[in-house]
């Protein structure tokens, strides 16, 4: 498979070989992968975000006769901005595309897992876990990959970040997550707190220990400013910025997690999607926001911090009678951070004409999420192809982690 950056150059794809060497004798730890003290953001946006709306094939003739109405523009009264001569941004990511511009973002196009079913429960199940189909297990893929940290590694000991009231099935597993929720209630006084501590250090020395990481935790988000309260759900674009907030306090602490999975949700647009205006931009902006949160808070460790964004598949090239897009398949891929070799579109693209179209309706996939995940904690953390294969992403001995997406 080839790869295309922007839509003139195009590139190969190097594929992987050689056993799974033990992590000792690698030449970048984990830990120390180029002399980094990394940082890693996995954010799902769970109900499939249309991505052909995200970043826009302007250059391909069938997307605005695909798109309608929906498709954007570089000309108009708001247009889109510009990444190349072929692809365009959404007008409601200006801080991405800022990122774009400094060389700190980049996007992967026509990319999906290898599902291919448009059930949002499985996609998801399936993008999270990183196995080849739903069902198989109740561990995520980033979980796995702490877990196989050598012992004694400090971004295993500070475990994964889990944000939400549930942490996202990403960062679940054997591993240890930190979780923490934007609050919703005010916080408890200190002597509430305390007197609660000694009870359960009497009574449930087990409940006495997490009721502790707790207080911690919430100590720690709220140290470099007020208490975190949540204004509308994931999905509100003032939800996604205290949430992105929060969690960036946690990880920009020296004693804090590297490692982090977030999810917004909300991205189900069947009616009503808009375009330049209305619901899809209001959550794009929101995401958007939450991006360039993660860049401001994080301060100096956002040199060597990669975010990826993810959707657990598309959604149709032509929009539907209501204004909006069906379950598709192929998407994009966001990546952010200091550690991300930006400025580039990244798509082996396979064109919007009715014969190219997945099963007649969808963007075609040519690159797996999978491989992508790949070659971040590669380059990130050094990880080795082999273990990456066969614990993080079991059964994907021929997916080759893609090249050169870290500075």
């Amino acid at each position: 498979m080839e790869l295309c950056e922007t839509s003139v150059s195009r590139r190969a794809v190097l594929g992987a070989s050689g056993a799974l060497f033990a992590w000792a004798f690698m030449p970048r730890l984990a830990f120390a992968a180029g002399g980094r003290d990394a940082r890693f953001v996995c954010i799902v946006l769970r109900g499939a975000m249309d991505g052909l709306a995200c970043v826009a094939p302007v250059g391909d003739p069938a997307y605005a006769g695909l798109h309608g109405d929906l498709a954007l523009s570089l000309e108009g009264e708001i247009p889109a901005l510009p990444l190349d001569g072929f692809f365009a941004l959404h007008p409601a990511m200006p801080n991405f595309a800022r990122l774009y511009k400094a060389g700190q973002a980049s996007v992967v196009h026509a990319a999906a897992t290898g599902y291919r079913d448009r059930s949002h429960f499985d996609g998801q199940d399936v993008l999270e876990s990183g196995q080849p189909a739903p069902g198989r297990t109740e561990t995520g893929w980033l979980n796995r990959f702490l877990a196989g940290l050598p012992a004694g590694e400090r971004i295993a000991a500070t475990g994964a970040l889990g944000v939400g009231s549930v942490p996202p099935l990403v960062v679940r597993g054997a591993a240890p997550v930190l979780g923490w929720s934007p609050a919703v209630l005010p916080p408890a006084g200190e002597d509430l707190a305390e007197r609660l501590a000694a009870l359960y250090a009497e009574r449930d020395p087990a409940l006495h220990r997490t009721l502790l990481e707790g207080l911690k935790t919430e100590g720690l988000v709220s140290m470099n400013g007020p208490a975190i309260k949540r204004q509308g759900g994931p999905a509100d674009p003032k939800g996604m910025n205290q949430t992105a907030r929060g969690a960036a306090r946690l990880l920009a602490r020296d004693d804090g997690p590297r490692i982090a999975g977030l999810a917004f949700e909300g991205w189900d647009t069947h009616a009503n999607e808009g375009g330049v205006k209305g619901q899809l931009a209001n959550r794009l902006r929101g995401l958007d926001d939450a991006i360039g949160v993660f860049a401001e808070t994080l301060g100096p460790k956002w040199r060597d911090t990669a975010v990826m964004v993810v959707t657990e598949f598309g959604r149709t090239a032509r929009i539907n009678g209501t204004r909006g897009t069906d379950h598709g398949t192929g998407t994009v891929v966001l990546l952010a951070g200091g550690a991300i070799r930006g400025g580039r579109v990244i798509a082996d693209w396979p064109g919007l004409a009715d014969a190219a179209l997945l099963e007649g309706r969808d963007l075609r996939p040519t690159t797996d999420v999978r491989a992508v995940a790949k070659g971040l904690l590669a380059d990130l953390f050094g990880a080795p192809a082999a273990f990456l294969a066969r614990e993080v992403f079991p059964e994907t001995g021929t997916l080759a982690p893609l090249k050169d997406l870290v500075a």
